[in-house]
């Protein structure tokens, strides 16, 4: 009787042990805006973009079941603690202050500010002491209008609402040189839309991040699967295809 006590109770617990291919479902925050990082497909409903493509192919890499959750860059980091994600993957800097209730992955990509002027402008720009006395755009908000001013290298310092603002006077001359995130710069130059603007390749940034993965503090198991998977996709170049893919290439 003892005997088979013992094998009723192995069998029940193999029949309520859920099949190898029904994975946990991660729910991975990612942002209708963001572009190129995350932003909302009109066409599709869905969202795309770098994160979206590499938490993708880390959930094969690692056998992860990712399902992507559109929201708020201000909820990311309040559902992911609360539990309401698991995963954040999004255009977010690892920063010292959210390293205190997130843990980041490996850096994946890591950029600055970019420097764009008119095609016609052909000089080797490197720094911002080569604009000394200009007048330079920046878009409102940002860090980069403060950090700008306070270099006082520049004539003025122009405030814009948007990043295209920015690429339509440089496109159209009014502006001498506009700064902004490095990636999106990109991203709009690789649409074609401003044929007359150049981003200055040889110009180092002065404020630069690194953008990372998130998940809750403590989930070291997860974390170490998210790492080993990043730089097996490092090492591929698939992390180089996917950046390509969406107009971006490490800065030096």
């Amino acid at each position: 009787m003892k005997r088979f006590g013992l094998a009723a109770v192995a069998a029940l617990a193999i029949a309520a042990a859920p099949p190898a291919s029904a994975q946990q479902v991660l729910k991975v925050g990612s942002t209708p805006t963001g572009i190129p990082f995350t932003f909302l497909d009109t066409k599709t409903n869905t969202i795309q973009g770098i994160m979206v493509d590499l938490v993708t192919e880390i959930g094969k890499d690692a056998g992860l079941n990712v399902q992507i959750e559109p929201m708020a860059f201000s909820a990311l980091i309040p559902s992911l603690t609360s539990s309401k994600i698991d995963i954040i993957a999004a255009a977010m800097f690892i920063t010292p202050p959210r390293k205190e209730v997130v843990d980041f992955s490996d850096p994946i990509y890591t950029y600055g500010e970019g420097l764009v002027v008119p095609k016609s402008d052909t000089k080797a720009y490197t720094t911002q002491d080569d604009l000394k006395g200009e007048t330079v755009g920046a878009q409102v908000g940002t860090a980069f209008v403060d950090a700008l001013k306070k270099t006082g290298l520049f004539a003025d310092v122009k405030a814009y609402d948007t990043i295209p603002d920015i690429l339509r006077d440089v496109n159209t001359g009014r502006l001498k040189a506009g700064y902004a995130d490095y990636p999106i710069l990109a991203y709009n130059l690789k649409q074609g839309g401003f044929p007359e603007v150049r981003l200055v390749d040889g110009y180092k940034p002065v404020t630069v991040g690194s953008v990372g993965i998130g998940v809750r503090k403590g989930e070291t198991a997860l974390l170490g699967k998210i790492n080993a998977s990043l730089a097996k996709l490092k090492a591929n170049g698939t992390i180089d295809r996917i950046l390509e893919k969406w107009g971006q290439k490490a800065q030096g």
